[in-house]
């Protein structure tokens, strides 16, 4: 394999794997702020355990995908400095407007969250969920922004060996931006309530006496599973209009992974709004079906990364369309000895947070909502005996 190649395969090995947090963490925002409202409004007890559960499963998978994005953000600069010196002072902007604003927001409403269970009002501590699904939605939106640059880059000017940006305004309106992220903002909720489903059906057959829980669980995630397939396939479908000429002609690999996506995605809707949404009542007694549920929670996940890597990749062999190729946006004088030893070490630790996000949300899943650590009261000590006369 030729250093471009190597340099190619390793930024789609672990931008492929953080994408998996992402949209994961996109998806389970919004329904962690939802539960967190219904316990507000009501005081249900039920409805406080179903958000310290999901909230739980929601705290490992960003706590662990904030590692995956500093490997990203190390290999930008690594291996594409001919894209910062090109184009840096426009793409480099979204990316460092969600890192200093939308991120570090998202952290401190996050921590105040966690740590605000018990000592914060009821109201002022739901506000703070609301606001990290806010500023995750800032955060997926900027990040599009840069992307949509590079699929369509607008609002410049070529001064020769850079991009200056004139409008930026024209960025807020690209053409690819206006419907690529309301298509992964409902990627997001069919991956998480994909989960949701999965683990709740799970849930039931594993930990009978946690049958409410688990059923209002169900039947909150299959509705938002109707909503998100129907948002993603119609935010989906709309992009075409925009998409360049040429992008997805042929047959490569772009056409493959957008062939296999729009299965996936097709199936998807299908099944949510004709056999789980109509049996959304009967689902958690139908233990024949639980299985079944289980098996379809990877799909969101395939799909997701089928539309990523065939957004990427019916863009070769540019990485700024028809502005800067991708050889031209590689770091010079880098060997392949070099790529191999750090694509180990990327792809080595995203993989190792992978497998350990997965293990742990197994771990609280097959648990159920027993011992759970976020929301946990603080501990009463025990009265000191009496002495005796």
């Amino acid at each position: 394999m030729t250093v471009l190649d190597l340099a190619r395969l390793q930024f789609a090995l672990t931008a492929g794997l953080h994408f998996l947090f992402v949209v994961l963490t996109l998806g389970l925002a919004p329904l962690v702020a939802i539960l967190n409202t219904r316990w507000v409004r009501t005081g249900n007890p039920v409805h406080e355990r179903m958000t310290r559960f999901w909230g739980q499963i929601y705290v490992i998978n960003y706590a662990l995908g904030i590692v995956t994005g500093l490997v990203m953000e190390f290999q930008i600069g690594l291996n594409w400095s001919g894209l910062i010196h090109y184009a840096g002072d426009v793409f480099g902007a979204p990316l460092a407007m969600e890192t200093l604003v939308a991120f570090f927001l998202e952290s401190t409403f996050l921590g105040l969250w966690i740590f605000g269970w018990h000592r914060l009002p009821r109201g002022l501590h739901l506000a703070c969920i609301w606001l990290v699904a806010l500023t995750a939605y800032a955060s997926a939106f900027l990040i599009m922004l840069a992307n949509s640059f590079l699929q369509q880059p607008v609002g410049v000017v070529d001064k020769g060996d850079r991009l200056e940006l004139v409008d930026f305004g024209a960025l807020l309106t690209n053409s690819t931006l206006v419907f690529s992220f309301p298509h992964v903002i409902a990627a997001g909720l069919v991956a998480g309530s994909f989960v949701m489903i999965g683990a709740s059906a799970y849930g039931l057959r594993r930990h009978p006496g946690e049958r409410e829980l688990f059923t209002r669980s169900l039947r909150l995630g299959v509705v938002v599973a109707a909503l998100g397939t129907t948002m993603t396939s119609g935010f989906g479908y709309a992009q075409f209009a925009g998409v360049q000429e040429g992008k997805f002609t042929g047959e490569g690999p772009a056409q493959v992974a957008l062939g296999v996506m729009t299965l996936i995605g097709d199936n998807l809707i299908l099944v949510a709004l004709f056999v789980l949404l109509p049996l959304v009542r009967w689902l958690p007694r139908w233990r024949r079906l639980h299985p079944f549920l289980i098996a379809l929670t990877p799909l969101p996940f395939i799909a997701a990364i089928a539309g990523w890597l065939a957004r990427e990749l019916g863009r070769q062999p540019w990485v700024i369309w028809q502005k800067l190729s991708v050889a031209d946006a590689l770091t010079p004088g880098l060997t392949p000895g070099m790529l191999i030893a750090s694509s180990a070490a990327f792809t080595g630790v995203v993989g190792v947070l992978a497998i350990i996000d997965y293990l742990l949300i197994a771990r609280v899943i097959r648990r159920g909502p027993t011992r759970l650590a976020l929301g946990a009261g603080p501990e009463v000590p025990e009265p000191a005996p009496v002495p005796s006369l």
